[in-house]
């Protein structure tokens, strides 16, 4: 096959018109004025009452059949982090012997227990196919959404994020070539010669020693190998040096091992669950996740900046893959509104890492999302403070 192409453009104008112009301009050099199969498209709430219109332009100008986009918090674009400020950032790709089919999905209640998903992504061949997809947070139940995926869908990797910047229900746009969807969720499958190789960092790392849960209720965690969860915590907490002791009491999370065989573990065996809170009376521990269970192996995990990059950086590394030039691999970037500057410091922190990994600066785009999607141990799951990374590149196999 011939190869695949990729390129990205960002601007920073806050004239909508100017901001549009520059973009497009930047897609059709780095293709060569090739037309995209498919064209993702980020863009600040600076940009208003124009984000209705987005997504039919860009396909007009562009001659894409599917565009795909959202509204962030902070938009991703090339080798910059805009978090303050007027952005629109697009990504575009070129994929000889690919198919690429948009979806629209949403979700409706059935009962008290049951959601019932409309629009559901169609996938004729697992083994050679990848999903990427966008959704409002306040309108659709990305989780609910992932397990159904896991289950129909058993190995297909989905990425994405969550739109960001808005402050309540119907603020987040989602829009496609046809204009703005009305909340749930959009996306593509892609089946064929290009993949998605996934890059999740979580950016944790374990301390202390592995535990097992013997007694849990809903999203809390009672006891710990027989000892009351918080007992455990303390004594976890007094055994690090001084330096990890100020990391978890900044923010301790747990992490969830995917591979109960296991009894020692590394940073890429568990799946990161922040710590909401403590129960004083039961001494118990609660957990952003519905899904704990008795005998889960646990660990208590760490975030740090150094940890964060080194572990994007590399896990990069190891996914980016061969190409003969840098404009054969792109990658669009999915990390937390609450990474960036303020958590690393400086700018452009998680973008820097990516193109570190690749050594080189490919096409890259992407926004700040409130939840980021990605595969940890083979499935599906919806993420809180993680870069999650979509590597678009010819298949490997």
């Amino acid at each position: 096959m011939s190869a695949p192409r990729f390129a990205s453009a960002l601007s920073v104008s806050s004239n909508s018109d100017l901001a549009f112009t520059e973009v497009v301009a930047g897609i059709v050099e780095g293709l060569d004025g090739a037309r995209p199969d498919l064209v993702a498209v980020f863009v600040s709430h600076h940009h208003g009452s124009a984000i209705e219109d987005l997504g039919p332009r860009i396909a007009r100008a562009l001659g894409s059949p599917v565009v795909i986009g959202c509204t962030g918090e902070g938009i991703v674009g090339n080798t910059r982090e805009v978090e303050n400020g007027p952005a629109l950032s697009a990504f575009a790709a070129v994929m000889p012997e690919t198919v690429v089919r948009p979806f629209a999905i949403t979700a409706e209640a059935e009962g008290e227990t049951t959601l019932r998903f409309e629009g559901f992504p169609e996938v004729l061949n697992k083994s050679r196919a990848s999903i990427l997809v966008l959704a409002d947070p306040y309108s659709f139940p990305a989780a609910e959404f992932l397990e159904i995926v896991n289950d129909k869908l058993a190995g297909v990797p989905a990425m994405g994020g969550m739109a960001s910047g808005g402050s309540g229900p119907g603020q987040n746009l989602l829009f496609t070539q046809d204009g703005v969807v009305e909340g749930g969720a959009v996306g593509v499958v892609l089946e064929g010669a290009v993949e998605i190789r996934p890059v999740v960092s979580q950016g944790c790392r374990p301390v202390g020693k592995p535990f097992v849960i013997t007694n849990a209720r809903e999203n809390s965690v009672v006891k710990l190998s027989g000892r009351p969860a918080l007992e455990v915590l303390v004594e976890v907490a007094k055994g690090l040096t001084p330096a990890d002791q100020k990391l978890l009491e900044r923010g301790p999370f747990l992490g969830l091992a995917i591979d109960a065989r296991k009894s020692t573990f590394e940073r890429g065996d568990f799946l990161v669950r922040g710590i909401l809170g403590l129960e004083q009376e039961e001494r118990a521990i609660v957990v952003a996740d519905g899904s704990i269970r008795n005998g889960m192996s646990v660990q208590f995990l760490v975030r740090d900046p150094s940890t964060a990059g080194e572990d994007l950086k590399q896990i990069v590394q190891q996914r980016g893959g061969s190409a003969r030039k840098p404009s054969e691999i792109g990658a669009l970037m999915f990390t937390c509104n609450g990474r960036g500057a303020r958590m690393f410091g400086r700018p452009d922190h998680d973008i820097g890492c990516v193109l570190d990994g690749f050594g080189a600066v490919v096409p890259a785009a992407g926004f700040f999302a409130a939840g980021e999607i990605g595969p940890v141990g083979g499935r599906n799951f919806l993420h809180g403070f993680t870069a999650s990374v979509a590597v678009l590149g010819r298949r490997s196999d």
